[in-house]
């Protein structure tokens, strides 16, 4: 009887130990197809019953949740929960706002979520601003290029080191933000991951061009959040759209795809089953197709003057905000025009800012903005210049990085608003 028994327990064992490598076998796989990448939504609205009614519809194909709205990052109790909520779903999550955190919140935050807790999402959208001119921006009156791109980079650094200020050797945590315009410079700035907006009517591959350019060269990371299509209901772009617009970014590389999910008063979200299924579509095609790594050599990069902020919109944009189109600026936009006709997803767009002489930074080559191949540009630098005294610069300086703190703790307390042109370059 008792050999009976031991007989049976060693059947039992043996069956129990294939199942558990069988077990083991799935799991890798699974980790294996797991892609390198962010797919999500961010929620700018304070609705906590709605918001954990979507967490519980997407969770299974989304891993990434950006907390968009500062009536729950503002708010210690309400941001606790909902993030704990998001752990609690195996998801990872990014954290607007606009006011520094808190040491002891970092450290306990760190405890609690470990690296589900991806960083934070600050401010919105500097460079569109700047360009756009609204309230809220880093450079009022400029010099010329070179003064108006020192100004915005000191100012936005600025900004960010006062954002980081609790910030401690184990709590460092990475900078987000969206923007549709100036990516090079926001990344210059400080931030360490930057979202391109798809949306309106721009072009969608002349903003990855901008971004993964700019994100290559400084050995930044980058993505794509997906805005709106329209000023009114339903706002967003059709199931089928989106669809083409998430395969897109993911076929270009980007790390982060995340899609827009607000009204425009902030009080709810616009996402109906339709772009659901569009999502859940595209999780199924990311599992089914892993990306491979595709290689920088496989790309051109087109080499931009230093400091020539404009805003690629199409041939009238502006430089900075502050100097109108000219033909230099109607140049550049054919020719980015012509190039995205050659080289399409190939082409990366960077600036000449500190570029070696024969060196290709590991692109296949690279096309200055002067190159004889491409129409002749005239020189991009403004035609006005202004002789300041000396003290009149220093007071500018100081009066500037006063008003740059201060816009960072005034800025709006809405969630945030797009101000997103027409995107098409000169062909």
């Amino acid at each position: 009887m008792k050999l009976k028994q031991l007989g049976i327990l060693l059947i039992s064992l043996l069956i129990a130990q294939v199942f558990l490598n069988y077990s083991s076998l799935i799991n890798a796989h699974a980790e294996q197809k797991t892609p390198d990448i962010f797919i999500g939504i961010d929620v700018a609205y304070e609705n906590l019953t709605e918001i954990k009614k979507l967490i519980d519809e997407v969770s299974s194909y989304t891993n990434l949740f950006v907390i968009g709205c500062t009536g729950i990052t503002h708010n210690p109790a309400k941001l606790d929960e909902t993030c704990q909520y998001l752990y609690d779903k195996g998801l990872s999550f990014i954290i607007y706002s606009e006011w520094p955190p808190q040491t002891g919140w970092l450290e306990s935050a760190k405890t609690r979520w470990g690296d589900r807790f991806l960083g934070f999402y600050a401010f919105d959208e500097a460079g569109g601003h700047q360009l756009d001119l609204q309230r809220y921006r880093w450079v009022w009156d400029a010099d010329n290029y070179t003064d108006a791109a020192t100004q915005f980079n000191n100012d936005m650094d600025m900004t960010l080191n006062w954002f980081k200020t609790n910030y401690t050797s184990s709590t460092n945590y990475p900078l987000f933000t969206s923007d549709y315009a100036l990516y090079w410079f926001d990344y210059k700035a400080g931030y360490d991951t930057l979202f391109a907006e798809f949306g309106w009517n721009y072009s969608r591959q002349l903003n990855i061009a901008l971004c993964r350019g700019a994100a290559t060269a400084q050995n930044k990371d980058w993505g794509v959040i997906i805005a709106w299509t329209y000023t009114d209901p339903p706002y967003i772009e059709s199931g089928k759209e989106l669809y083409a617009d998430l395969t897109l970014a993911y076929e270009n590389g980007a790390k982060y795809i995340v899609i827009l999910n607000t009204n425009e008063d902030y009080t709810q979200g616009i996402l109906e089953q339709e772009q659901l299924n569009a999502l859940k579509q595209f999780w199924q095609y990311v599992q089914d197709n892993p990306r491979k790594s595709a290689p920088i050599s496989d790309r051109v990069a087109y080499v931009l003057p230093k400091d020539y902020g404009y805003g690629f919109r199409g041939p009238n944009d502006k430089i900075w905000g502050l100097w109108e189109a000219d033909a230099f600026s109607y140049n550049i936009s054919k020719n980015v025009g012509t190039l995205l006709e050659e080289y399409g997803s190939e082409l990366d767009i960077i600036y000449d800012d500190g570029l070696e002489p024969n060196n290709t930074y590991g692109y296949s080559k690279l096309i200055y903005w002067n190159v004889s191949s491409l129409p002749p540009s005239p020189s991009p630098e403004p035609k006005t210049e202004v002789s300041l005294s000396m003290d009149y610069v220093y007071a500018i300086a100081v009066g500037a990085a006063i008003t740059a703190v201060v816009a960072a703790a005034l800025v709006l307390k809405k969630r945030r608003q797009h101000y997103v042109g027409v995107n098409n370059v000169a062909k």
